[in-house]
């Protein structure tokens, strides 16, 4: 999850599995036949991407032929994010906890693939306040042969592309060419092990598996997550981004929506145009 301002996440039960239930939305892990009517016009796509487990990979050249052939129902490729512990990552063997890894409370370094069990102060100081509490090994995230943005709730990444927010809140406004915001500064993804929240099994306790992994922190703005308060608030960033790629193509694109038409969070409406 990505806050505002700060990055991070008992009390209560009742309060906890209020928690649990609004920030998590439902289990539904569906992503592309939703249970609901979504109405879906051409430069505009839909996602299921509520599931905590998972990442949705695009490619804006499939949604393009999925729309001309007659929908966008495999525009999305659904790949699980891996939990199981591995012995042995990058040459470290019998990894046991942090035991030789010091330094993986510090977020930038190493960058390492697995899971990072932070601490959130959920009903205190807010996300805010943190504390890393543990590091297990995974094999890194698998990908398809081909994809340019990945969602995963309101987390996005990019497949080495970089981003840059404009001003524009309308796709039909902005200019005809994507030469207007060659001068601009683009962000290229960071590393992250406190924003893609994936293990929930200790949440009451507020500890949270995040898996570490590059995300964008330009894009991933355009969905903002709150705590406090409980449940959570979720603020939408409606301008439109563009993305550069690095065969130098470019994509244009704007979340419209954060929720499905029976109000589950992070079910994602995206106007886009590519090439642009």
């Amino acid at each position: 999850m990505r806050p505002s301002n700060v990055r991070s996440k008992t009390i209560p039960l009742l309060m906890s599995v209020a928690l649990l239930t609004a920030c998590h939305g439902a289990f539904d892990e569906l992503y592309d036949t939703p249970t609901e009517s979504i109405d879906i016009r051409e430069g505009q796509l839909y996602v299921d991407a509520s599931s905590w487990l998972h990442w949705y990979y695009l490619d804006f050249n499939t949604a393009n032929r999925n729309f001309a052939e007659g929908g966008t129902s495999s525009a999305f490729v659904q790949i699980a994010i891996p939990t199981e512990k591995i012995e042995e990552l990058d040459g470290l063997d019998r990894l046991d906890g942090l035991e030789g890894l010091e330094g993986l409370e510090n977020p930038e370094s190493p960058a390492l693939p697995g899971l990072y069990t932070y601490w959130y102060d959920v009903f205190g100081a807010g996300l805010s306040n943190h504390d890393f509490r543990g590091f297990t090994p995974t094999a890194t995230q698998p990908e398809p042969d081909s994809w340019h943005i990945a969602v995963h709730r309101n987390n996005v990444r990019t497949n080495g592309g970089a981003a840059y927010e404009t001003s524009y809140t309308s796709m039909s406004d902005l200019p005809e060419s994507s030469e207007a915001f060659k001068d601009e500064t683009f962000t290229p993804d960071e590393w992250n092990q406190l924003d893609v929240w994936t293990i929930q099994a200790q949440m009451l306790q507020g500890l949270i598996g995040n898996q570490g992994i590059e995300v964008n922190p330009v894009l991933s703005s355009w969905l903002r997550v709150d705590i406090p308060p409980v449940p959570p608030t979720f603020t939408l960033n409606n301008h439109v981004f563009i993305v550069r790629f690095p065969d130098n193509t470019y994509a244009a694109i704007q979340l419209q929506n954060y929720q499905s038409p029976a109000g589950i969070k992070c079910c994602l409406t995206l106007n886009y145009k590519y090439p642009y």
